[in-house]
């Protein structure tokens, strides 16, 4: 398996370590997703969510700063430390050579909390390699609701700035955790395709982070994509969970016309309960081999890999001219 390259839309490694001082990133068993398990998993392409857990209190943008920081420091490859990912920035990087000797590292926002109402602050963010942002978290904050906001509401005035600016610049956006109101919001005021980076299917597991029929229509007609993602209780309402019960979740999303808009989003490091034989990303084989079994190999390689890098290659930003940056 190990040709099978992995590309993972969302974990939470970050903000595990930003709470957990000490732990280490090469090979820390308390991390899902480690430099060991990634090469494991043979994973080409991981994302690190940018999140702010409660237990911090308000979002401040410190907190966001420390996370890119620890991705600096412990993650990203560098001379002291040859064993890391690159950072995906440009399209062109995934054009430029093939064989890639080492695993992508995506940086994403989790929610704007952390941004506090401060456009700036987004573009220090891009200028430090983030490249998709998530307005919410479960909840409001200052640029619109997220899902298990009660109200419901959608984007406010200063959200739709923050929708605005990302167009300008080149950030992706990603509705996971947002309203269903601000769904549509965004869906209307985006210029590029956007993506769901962890949701699974409603109509087959009707958790409210799930995506409903017509999110995942307008989705797919977008071009965008849609992560298959592993929380036991976005795939099965109870009892056990096996890397089977994902099977419904994909064939509702390709019966509607996604079988070229599915990816994976694992949301490692963000739970504590599993699905049974994937329980870190080193267990990536396991979920090939169950897949292989069920259909055509060119549709699970495109699951696992190269949809959700096909997004990539026709929506990150162009290289900017040296003079620029």
């Amino acid at each position: 398996m190990k040709e099978w390259l992995i590309a993972d839309y969302h974990c939470d490694v970050l903000s595990k370590m930003l709470t957990q001082p000490g732990i280490s990133f090469q090979d820390a068993p308390e991390l899902d997703v480690n430099w060991q398990r990634m090469k494991d998993g043979n994973i080409g392409l991981q994302a690190f969510a940018v999140y702010l857990p409660e237990v911090l209190g308000r979002g401040k943008f410190e907190h966001v700063m420390s996370q890119l920081e620890i991705y600096r420091t412990q993650v990203e490859r560098s001379n002291a430390r040859p064993e890391g990912t690159q950072t995906l920035l440009w399209r062109e990087q995934l054009t430029q050579k093939a064989g890639q000797p080492h695993p992508w590292g995506l940086l994403t926002l989790e929610g704007v909390d952390g941004l506090e109402g401060n456009l700036f602050y987004l573009e220090i963010c891009y200028r430090m390699g983030v490249r998709i942002v998530g307005l919410t978290w479960n909840y409001a904050n200052w640029a619109a609701d997220g899902i298990m906001e009660q109200r419901g509401a959608g984007l406010t005035e200063k959200g739709r700035q923050l929708v605005q600016r990302c167009n300008q610049i080149g950030m992706l956006l990603d509705v996971s955790h947002l309203s269903e109101k601000g769904f549509w919001e965004l869906a209307d005021l985006s210029e590029r395709p956007f993506i769901a980076s962890h949701s699974n299917s409603y109509t087959v597991c009707p958790n409210v982070r799930n995506l409903k029929d017509d999110q995942i229509r307008a989705i797919i007609t977008r071009d965008g994509r849609i992560g298959l993602t592993f929380v036991p209780w976005f795939v099965k309402q109870e009892g056990d969970v096996k890397i089977e019960h994902l099977l419904p979740h994909i064939e509702q999303i390709c019966s509607l016309g996604g079988q070229h808009h599915l990816m994976l989003g694992s949301d490692f490091d963000g739970i504590s309960t599993y699905i049974e034989q994937l329980e870190h990303a080193g267990h990536y084989p396991k979920l090939i081999n169950t897949l292989c079994k069920h259909y055509d190999e060119s549709l699970v390689r495109g699951w696992i890999w190269g949809n959700g890098v096909s997004y990539l290659s026709k929506n990150l930003p162009e290289i900017e001219p040296v003079g620029k940056r």
